[in-house]
């Protein structure tokens, strides 16, 4: 029989199967079960109990541990610890947490959508440069880096509940207020801040979902787990696409303050992270965490919690927590003054552990190129797209040489027009709308503009003689190089107000929701396969793959074979971002884990905004570049990647 409580020299006990107890002293919590009532069906066909083989596991580890040199007392605690994970189970409770985790995974994923959405829309409000549009698409990707790289390292110092409470919520509050932000400045500074909000939820949520995970579960749950970052895609695209072809969803306070229905999407697009923020209410503390700063008894508290949980929900509420005692680590400042004297600095110590070495360095290799390539791509496929449509557009361009037009009243929409050295004598364009219209070298005399909407208008070196334009948005501007006698503007339209209703593409939201569901097999793959074949070889394949799909590009010239090729790039290198960041939570200790997460995600974000901005400019130029430069970064990142340590199996520092 197995030795009822294990106690070593070092103070920590653990209660395993106990010797029966007397009759008289048998727990209320099994009162009313016999022995036979508790007889493993197995037994008669020669299996061994999930115990024994629990109870063989965990002797197998502590004989490596014991004849392994220089065991720490942190190995200790990382071997209990996984030995308790084991022990509460895997049920209700991690897959409580899982959603509510998921749901900040969720609002990352929506936050990196959310501007290329409505920038068709924004900057008609705000009449924004190309310049400041651009910006805009930056200044999110830069706030996640710099929330990323602080937040993670505040959860290692704070609790990783408690950052990632204050992460969602400065991300929900800073959305609000963007959403009602009339000018450009404070639309950018609040989406800026809102972005360092969110850019903690992916170093906090791996690092806090991973401690509650034991051995055999982590790399397919943490696999799933990613799949909420696609679900985030999602729903920014089907909402996007319910909500922003609706102008009129809103209302306006005259021409200062306007609320279109894009601004309805930037607060339909908070909704994740409120909800994940409400859920971690009523999540407890990492326990591991606790640990790790010597809150023992509120540690012990919160796995008990889980243990209870767990099995209550499988029908055995009288399984009893048997854990006594936990290992108590050294402080931070004892380990400090140990390490000093040892090795000489505590930097040094690190450096010279290849593991970290190697993490250190090949983790951002690796995981960078992916970035890269798929934030990089990912403007580059649907503005390839966009241009390949407006190539078709301008080729069946209407051009119009010498017309002669006299008292005539245009009453219907000119679109995908040019008129060239026309006379235009007393007309009258009233109530229609001007789309892609060009008038060079005219003269216009005696009209009359009224209630016009236009988008890409404008008059080149024309005379325009005695004309009013009353209520439209041809403003100045729209007149190059034009000679204005007599001319007058009533009542002109302020800003850049449109009914957008044909300016918000549906295929702009096709292809980011074909794109996000693509990834849906990717990780479905990546999540089955992760604890088979093992880490390592997940990214290597994943990357190398994904480096084919870019080079394919080469033979695609048509839409539809960019949107294939889009979905199965998308598809592939999902898997190689699952694995290594497997790799780094399970490779760093807990004391460093969410903030080398966090470095390592910062500097993904980095490469994103290097991607988007270098593939963005190659658009309409040539497709030579971003391909090659796609398919060189993964495949050398896929190569480094094989020099990875493989962490399969291995217990959780």
């Amino acid at each position: 029989r197995r030795a009822g409580r294990y106690q070593d020299q070092e103070g920590y006990g653990y209660q395993g199967e106990s010797y029966p107890q007397e009759e008289d002293a048998a727990s209320d919590a099994t009162e009313g079960h016999d022995d036979e009532d508790q007889m493993y069906e197995g037994e008669y066909q020669g299996i061994p109990h999930p115990d024994e083989v629990k109870a063989a596991q965990r002797a197998a580890r502590a004989k490596a541990r014991q004849a392994q040199a220089g065991a720490t007392e942190l190995d200790e605690l990382a071997e209990q610890y996984e030995d308790i994970m084991e022990d509460c189970g895997h049920g209700r409770f991690q897959w409580t947490l899982f959603i509510v985790l998921g749901l900040a995974l969720m609002a990352d994923g929506v936050e990196c959508f959310v501007v290329g959405f409505v920038l068709p829309s924004a900057e008609k409000d705000m009449c924004l440069s190309n310049g400041e549009k651009g910006m805009l698409g930056l200044i999110v990707f830069l706030g996640m880096m710099v929330g990323a790289f602080i937040w993670g390292g505040m959860a290692d110092k704070l609790g990783r509940r408690k950052c990632l409470i204050w992460a969602l919520t400065i991300n929900c509050v800073f959305t609000f207020l963007s959403s009602f932000a009339q000018g450009y400045g404070f639309f950018l500074f609040f989406r800026l801040i809102s972005g360092i909000g969110i850019g903690g939820s992916v170093p906090i949520v791996y690092s806090y979902f991973s401690e509650f995970l034991q051995m055999d579960k982590r790399g397919e749950h943490l696999s799933w787990l990613c799949m909420f970052w696609m679900v985030g895609g999602i729903y920014a695209s089907f909402t996007a696409w319910g909500i922003i072809p609706h102008y009129g969803w809103g209302f306006s306070m005259g021409t200062e303050f306007q609320f279109h229905s894009w601004r309805v999407f930037v607060l339909v697009c908070a909704l994740p992270a409120i909800t994940s923020l409400v859920g971690l209410m009523f999540m407890p503390e990492s326990p591991r965490f606790l640990l790790e700063n010597a809150k023992h008894d509120e540690a012990w508290m919160i796995l008990k919690n889980v243990h209870d949980t767990n099995w209550r929900a499988k029908g055995q509420p009288e399984k009893v927590f048997q854990v006594t005692h936990i290992k108590a680590p050294k402080t931070q400042e004892d380990e400090f003054i140990e390490i000093q004297s040892a090795t000489g600095t505590a930097i040094q110590r690190e450096i010279k552990n290849k593991k970290y070495f190697n993490v250190l360095y090949c983790g951002p290799i690796t995981l960078i190129p992916s970035y890269f390539s798929y934030y990089g791509l990912g403007v580059w496929f649907p503005d390839m797209i966009k241009y390949l449509q407006q190539e078709e557009y301008e080729s069946k361009v209407k051009v119009f040489h010498r017309e002669r037009v006299e008292h005539f009243h245009f009453n219907f929409s000119l679109e995908n027009q040019i008129h060239r050295e026309g006379e235009y004598i007393n007309d009258k364009f009233i109530n229609i709308q001007m789309k892609s219209v060009k008038f060079e070298d005219s003269l216009f005399e005696d009209c009359y503009f009224e209630d016009i909407e236009s988008t890409e208008t404008m008059f080149e070196n024309c005379t325009i003689r005695s004309t009013v334009f009353y209520n439209t948005d041809l403003y100045e501007e729209r007149f190059i190089d034009c000679r204005l006698e007599n001319t007058t503007f009533l009542h002109n339209k302020k800003g850049c107000h449109l009914d957008i209703d044909e300016e918000n593409d549906v295929l702009i939201y096709l292809v980011s929701f074909l794109g996000s569901l693509a990834v849906l097999p990717g990780n479905i793959i990546s999540a089955l396969f992760m604890e088979k074949i093992g880490r390592v070889k997940i990214i290597g394949l994943s990357m190398l793959i994904s480096a084919g799909c870019t080079f394919f590009l080469f033979l695609s010239f048509s839409q539809a074979a960019i949107i294939a090729w889009q979905c199965l790039f998308c598809g592939v290198s999902v898997a190689a971002w699952n694995g290594i960041e497997v790799i780094t939570v399970e490779l760093y200790p807990a004391s460093k884990r969410a903030t080398a997460f966090g470095v390592l995600n910062a500097l993904c974000k980095l490469a994103a905004i290097l991607g988007t901005s270098i593939f963005a400019s190659f658009v309409g130029v040539t497709k030579v570049v971003p391909i090659l430069l796609s398919c060189t970064a993964l495949v050398c990142g896929g190569l480094v990647a094989l020099k990875l340590p493989e962490t399969q199996e291995k217990i959780l520092q």
